[in-house]
């Protein structure tokens, strides 16, 4: 049997992608992951997750990662602002990596308040049917869903550093992140709007905007 683990990675930042990443498994080789000490990306460090990620490619059957830039999150939270746009839209992205693994079960790490709504939203999308197992915090209770989360990271890290070659250091993307918002605030002070890899939709992102504007007016 083929067991597959989807998770994110960037979906609370308001500057970079959002990167959905799914990866199967015989069943039978999902032992070895707790084995190579694979868990939940956020309890490991940057280094021990590029290490994981060769190990898991190493083990796994297929893999598969999507990354939806920060005009395409605008246009879902638009739709919705109780972020039931948003929802949908990383639930298509997480049917488009099952479809890709075409797994006998998959495992998903749910983003919707309510997980069988989720669910709901990824069956909708897929063009065969496949048991979804839909649960908060499945990263840490799915060790196929933890080996997702380490790619996401993974991937969401690189696309974070490719900014920060082309712009600059960009931080971590967070609004917790001081560096983040340093950038920002020059950034908009230099061209006077933010970068098109921010999430506009985010209230820290266009209250940044809006003070960076009113102090170079005054």
């Amino acid at each position: 049997m083929i067991v597959a683990g989807v998770d994110d990675a960037g979906r609370g930042s308001f500057l970079g992608p959002l990167v959905v990443a799914g990866v199967a498994f015989h069943d039978h080789d999902v032992p070895t992951l707790v084995e190579l000490g694979v868990k939940d990306s956020k309890l490991l460090s940057p280094r021990k997750r590029e290490g994981l990620v060769t190990s898991i490619k190493g083990l796994a059957i297929g893999w598969q990662v999507v990354k939806i830039p920060s005009v395409e999150v605008d246009e879902a939270v638009g739709v919705n602002r109780r972020l039931r746009g948003l929802n949908k839209l990383e639930a298509k992205a997480m049917a488009k990596v099952i479809e890709a693994l075409r797994p006998n079960v998959a495992f998903v790490d749910a983003s919707d308040v309510v997980v069988e709504r989720f669910k709901r939203y990824i069956a909708e999308s897929l063009p065969f049917e496949v048991q979804i197992i839909s649960e908060h915090k499945a990263d840490r209770k799915y060790v196929v869903v933890a080996a997702a989360s380490i790619l996401a990271k993974v991937e969401r890290d690189a696309s974070i550093r490719e900014l920060s070659k082309m712009y600059g250091n960009v931080g971590s993307g967070y609004v917790t992140d001081p560096r983040t918002i340093r950038f920002l605030k020059e950034y908009v002070k230099r061209h006077g709007s933010l970068p098109n890899f921010v999430r506009r939709s985010w209230k820290t992102a266009r209250n940044l905007e809006l003070n960076a504007k009113l102090k170079h007016l005054s």
